[in-house]
């Protein structure tokens, strides 16, 4: 595989351009992915209501998703009893049923979606469910975690030529490896997310550095699919380096289902959108500088070197004739080493800050660079009394240190 990583510290993975021009990958915004699932409950009014929130949330899009009962248990497992509190029907295939939309309501939440800006798509979790995806044109496929070992439904969606986002929870890395292998026989794409498949997911158990082994291993952008209850992860993933993150979305997490506890209600995903945003903004400069407004606050906050008593011209000046006092206008005390033992060609009284010009010998000033905020060590500070000791208002050369004035 190739080694090119979107992780900090690694060369840039290629960047995935969907259909309608939004890009996946290193150098982009996170794409922020509301997975509704279906914690509509099956009820159209909510799914409506879901997508409307998320894109008030700031959502890049949102993904549902899609199966055939029929296609997808067997006749056996459709008829398994399925009772307990997160039921929605007698057996799991009627509990299955009961939360399914039809590919018409699919077409009508994708263009809503679109409507408000996001991208539609859904995980397909048969081949049924494949085709009307296919059908309704969506510019971006899923493979769910269950289905990283599907490998007719790997081939199907590579087929598709379509970008295809693959989560890895419950994966070995051998099965990954394949599933990419799989994957990267079409021409769309494949975002490869970290992802652990507990519902909730403990943090301790998390994994975050396993992103940057993925973005090593494939070459390919990596994202993460998180299921803990909290935010701090997913924010975390993206100072990491995570190109794509996507969360379960729920308007009430106190709802039946297994997922809702999971997933964020609206103000939550509308928080984790403004942190992702607020860490990107931090990550946009890359090297240690001086901004302006540090340089404006170092001026009132750091120190100069000031007289500790009144000094006449002529002293050589000592440790105990300066002390260090705001504001920081003057010269630095980071110049102590160098004006110790230079002396005064003006009276300096007590509190008067020293300046490059009251030295009988010029010194470094140490000025920043205004460029890079690196400090300029060949400047000097100007001198007009250097070599002119006679100009002193008080003394002709210079004499040794006196007492205080």
């Amino acid at each position: 595989m190739n080694a090119s990583t979107n992780i900090a510290g690694g060369t840039a993975a290629p960047c995935i351009t969907l259909a309608s021009g939004r890009r996946i990958g290193p150098g982009c915004p996170c794409f922020i992915v509301a997975e509704v699932g279906n914690n509509h409950q099956g009820d159209m009014d909510t799914a409506r209501r879901m997508v409307r929130e998320a894109a008030r949330a700031g959502a890049d899009a949102v993904k549902f998703q899609k199966r055939d009962t029929s296609a997808l248990l067997t006749t056996e497992g459709a008829r398994a009893a399925y009772g307990g509190p997160n039921s929605f029907g007698a057996t799991y295939g009627e509990h299955r049923d009961a939360l399914e939309l039809s590919a018409a309501q699919f077409a009508e939440l994708k263009q809503l979606a679109e409507s408000l800006g996001m991208v539609f798509f859904a995980s397909a979790w048969d081949a049924p469910s494949l085709a009307v995806l296919a059908d309704l044109k969506v510019e971006l496929l899923k493979v769910c975690s269950a289905d990283v070992v599907n490998v007719p439904m790997l081939r199907r969606m590579a087929a598709l030529n379509l970008p295809v986002v693959l989560s890895t929870g419950m994966s070995t890395l051998a099965q990954v490896d394949r599933a990419v292998a799989e994957l990267s026989t079409g021409h769309g794409g494949v975002v490869v997310l970290h992802c652990n498949s507990s519902y909730p997911c403990d943090e301790a158990d998390i994994a975050l550095p396993v992103m940057d082994q993925l973005a090593l291993r494939y070459g390919l952008p990596v994202g993460y699919s998180g299921h803990e209850r909290g935010i701090g992860p997913s924010v975390a993933a993206v100072a990491r380096g995570a190109c794509l993150v996507e969360r379960h979305f729920t308007l009430d997490r106190t709802q039946r289902g297994t997922d809702h506890q999971a997933s964020l209600e609206p103000d939550d995903l509308a928080c984790m959108v403004r942190m992702i945003r607020e860490v990107e903004r931090a990550m946009g400069v890359t090297e240690k500088r001086v901004t302006p407004h540090e340089a404006a606050m170092a001026v009132k906050l750091r120190k100069s070197l000031v007289a500790a008593r009144n000094l006449p011209a002529g002293t050589v000046l000592m440790p105990d004739d300066l002390t260090v006092k705001s504001p920081g206008d003057g010269l630095s005390p980071e110049l102590w080493d160098a004006v110790i033992g230079n002396s005064l060609t003006v009276d300096l009284p007590r509190d008067g800050q020293l300046l490059p010009a009251m030295l009988a010998m010029p010194v470094q000033t140490g000025d920043t660079d205004e460029e890079d905020g690196t400090m300029d060590s060949s400047r000097t500070a100007p001198n007009p009394a250097a070599g002119s000791p006679t100009d002193s208002p008080t003394d002709s050369g210079v004499r040794t240190r006196t007492g205080a004035a």
